[in-house]
Parts: C-alpha cells; sequence; structure tokens
C-alpha cells in the first residue's frame, strides 16, 4: 500500500481509469457479440445497425486509448467483413 499522500491518490485514480476501461471493454465485447450473432443468424439488416453502433465505440474507445489503433482497426474489418459476406449472399 502506498504510504505518500501523492501515491494515495495515484493509487485512487488508477483504481477509478482501470473500473472504466473494463467497463469500455465488456461494452465492445457484447457489442462485438450481437454483430456476430446477427451474421450467423444471417440477418443483414440487425448486422449493419449493430455494425454500425460497433463501429463508433469501437472509435471512441481507441481515441481514450482503452485499446490500441491498430487493435481497434482490425476488429472493425473483421466485423465489416463478416457483414458483407452475408449481404452479398442476400
Amino acid at each position: 500500500m502506498p504510504v505518500k499522500k501523492s501515491a494515495i491518490k495515484e493509487l485512487r485514480k488508477s483504481n477509478r481509469r482501470a473500473q472504466r476501461n473494463r467497463k469500455v471493454e465488456s461494452d465492445l465485447t457484447a457489442l462485438i457479440r450481437k454483430v456476430n450473432k446477427a451474421v450467423t443468424a444471417k440477418d443483414w439488416t440487425k448486422a449493419a445497425d449493430w455494425l454500425k453502433q460497433a463501429s463508433k465505440k469501437i472509435d471512441k474507445a481507441a481515441q481514450n486509448k482503452v485499446i490500441k489503433k491498430n487493435t481497434a482497426a482490425r476488429k472493425k474489418s473483421r466485423l465489416a467483413k463478416a457483414v458483407n459476406a452475408i449481404a452479398k449472399k442476400s
């Protein structure tokens, strides 16, 4: 445990940030899961809608440095590729 006053404050800040980041990451995971579920159900309209929301959330997370820029690009690319694959078949 920290002893100095500034170290105690930093620990509090670190815990708050970690909690906020966990929330963002779990929201991202849930949205990605919804997109994938719509893709497996071959429901293009729902998948496209969820993709739009997921892309926005992924961009926000990358902007706030919760996830890395390249990770965000990779996730968006894979989701878009999956959605476009069912769009062509529909």
